[in-house]
């Protein structure tokens, strides 16, 4: 008999996520539920609408979570009468850079380099929105954006990804915060090479890219700040649901 979740803990683990991009809160709080065991290996997940009205998301970003959750190795998925989705004993071992197979001290410098990250990217793309930007400036922020979304392969969009970033913390102007954007990046980069790459996630951080670039070419400071924090949070979700 397939093993059963523990219902008592769903509550404490499942809970109405944000609803901008909220494809990345729902991969966050399954993965975690599915690690810490409140859905063990060999058990089914609660029916999609279940989980849907639990989570305050439509039934659309739920499906698009479990398909990542899929991706991951997570779960596996039957239609028809009597499927669903089920947790499948290879997820730990298909899975295997996770933060519990890392030294402690490298488990917590990924973590902490993702707190990091919340205060320092924000603060560049503040800053660089501030700036009176030249015309080549201009360009290379646009060309740098326009570059991540025309990178084909994981590889190749991760450092176009890398590239937009420091571009950005580039035209911040303080060479303190582009040592910092590079220290984090090179971090950021590890951690994502042990993911999936997830084409939701993908989708949503172009768009991110895209309202960034748009907000420091306007010179609007604020809204530059507050999309990256968004991008930072989002990015955070997936690689603490799927690694933490």
């Amino acid at each position: 008999m397939s093993a059963q979740p523990h219902e008592h803990l769903t509550a404490a683990v499942l809970r109405p996520v944000r609803g901008h991009h909220a494809f990345e809160g729902c991969v966050e709080q399954l993965a975690t539920a599915i690690r810490l065991g409140v859905y063990p290996v060999g058990s089914v997940l609660p029916p999609e609408r279940e989980l849907a009205e639990r989570m305050a998301v439509s039934r659309a970003t739920l499906r698009e979570a479990i398909a990542a959750l899929r991706q991951a190795g997570l779960v596996e998925t039957r239609r028809g009468r009597g499927g669903g989705s089920t947790v499948t004993s290879q997820a730990r071992s298909r899975f295997t850079g996770g933060l519990a197979h890392l030294p402690a001290a490298t488990a917590a410098e990924w973590l902490d380099a993702l707190e990091f990250r919340r205060v320092v990217e924000p603060g560049a793309a503040y800053l660089a929105a501030r700036h009176d930007l030249s015309e080549a400036d201009r360009e290379r922020l646009t060309d740098a954006e326009a570059a991540v979304r025309d990178a084909t392969g994981k590889r190749a969009h991760r450092q176009a990804d890398s590239r937009f970033h420091l571009t950005l913390a580039a035209l911040s102007g303080s060479v303190r915060i582009q040592e910092a954007v590079t220290s984090v990046q090179s971090v950021l980069d590890t951690m994502l090479a042990s993911i999936p790459s997830l084409d939701t996630n993908i989708s949503h951080s172009h768009q991110q890219h895209r309202l960034v670039t748009q907000a420091v070419l306007a010179g609007r400071a604020d809204r530059a700040r507050a999309v990256m924090e968004d991008h930072c949070d989002d990015t955070a979700a997936l690689l603490r649901g799927l690694l933490a």
